[in-house]
């Protein structure tokens, strides 16, 4: 599996719309940024996004007004493609598409369920090659550096929902069979508000092969604090089989963001597209300095913030909603 950062040819999206997810008075704010999102990554690569039929196709390319967009008539059931779709992996002159069974999270929400056909639909759609691994784990469960090293959660990989009859050793194969990491980083919880028992992508990132994002909550009486500073004690401690140590940068979390409870906001939940590095903000206090930081690890990309405080209402970011699909090396 290449790292975000390496070339893609393409970006998929699944376009909003369930009610549930995004209510009426939330709606227009997610639409926004999504179209913000294909905005910023068409320059760059091709955006690939899913629309239940032709009327939505029509009304979606009259709010995005891009050219690189790709639309498919493919009705889903909401946006999360980062956790149902195929996860592209490579071997330097081809591309193929990995898919493992989505369960909507442990079975939290079995309306949900029908997207891990839409999984298997993408897969097709890219006329590459496709393996099923046969096996429960979402995209946002994982994050690589494309050399082989892999983050996770113990919290997410091994809850009893995904894979009862699987521990570490047995998980850490299927990761090497199918996805060619080697080395598994394994962190303890997710964040408050997160309904998918602890995503990687909004505690920690790979931002090149050594050196990590990882997400820090200053205040010691707010609940993601303790998690959090384990997590980055775990990332500082680690050390691989030759000895290699990984340089970690914090971020400071957005001040809590809340409905009725909290909401699983994190900058951890950007997404690295050939051109932009899309940036979740929440209009708090220390987007300025999670925009400073990020711009800092990107050179010769541009930093796109993104006003996710809609987005997040449905207990997800940036990152949750995009897929990327790596493009082949070069010939010669």
């Amino acid at each position: 599996m290449p790292a975000e950062w390496e070339r893609h040819d393409a970006t998929w999206l699944a376009w909003p719309k369930n009610p549930l997810t995004f209510p009426p008075e939330v709606i227009k704010k997610v639409e926004s940024a999504f179209a913000e999102m294909v905005r910023a990554l068409a320059p760059g690569e091709a955006v690939h996004v899913l629309v239940d039929d032709a009327t939505a196709e029509e009304r979606v390319k009259a709010m995005v007004s891009s050219g690189n967009v790709v639309f498919h008539l493919v009705p889903t059931a909401d946006v999360w493609v980062r956790d149902y779709g195929p996860i592209f992996v490579t071997d330097g002159k081809k591309v193929a598409a990995t898919k493992w069974t989505f369960n909507a999270w442990g079975g939290k929400y079995d309306d949900l369920l029908a997207d891990d056909v839409v999984g298997r639909t993408i897969a097709s759609l890219t006329g590459l090659q496709a393996f099923e691994a046969g096996i429960v784990l979402e995209g946002g469960s994982i994050d690589v550096n494309g050399r082989g090293t892999c983050l996770t959660t113990t919290q997410c990989l091994l809850n009893r929902n995904r894979n009862p009859r699987l521990d570490k050793h047995k998980l850490e194969k299927h990761l090497l069979d199918n996805l060619g990491v080697r080395r598994v980083v394994w962190l303890g919880r997710g964040i408050a508000g997160d309904d998918t028992d602890g995503h990687v992508d909004d505690i920690a990132r790979f931002v090149d092969r050594a050196k990590v994002v990882c997400m820090a909550e200053d205040d010691r009486h707010n609940e993601n604090h303790k998690p959090l500073k384990e997590n980055l004690d775990i990332l500082t401690r680690w050390q691989g089989p030759d000895g290699e140590r990984l340089d970690v940068v914090q971020v400071s979390m957005p001040d809590i963001v809340e409905s009725e409870g909290p909401l699983p906001a994190s900058y951890a939940n950007f997404y690295i597209g050939n051109s932009a590095v899309l940036l979740p903000v929440f209009g708090c206090r220390n987007d300025d300095k999670a925009i400073e930081a990020v711009s800092g690890l990107f050179k010769g990309r541009k930093v796109v913030p993104i006003d996710c405080t809609g987005l997040v209402y449905g207990f997800g970011a940036i990152h949750c909603v995009t897929q990327q699909q790596p493009a082949p090396l070069a010939p010669g």
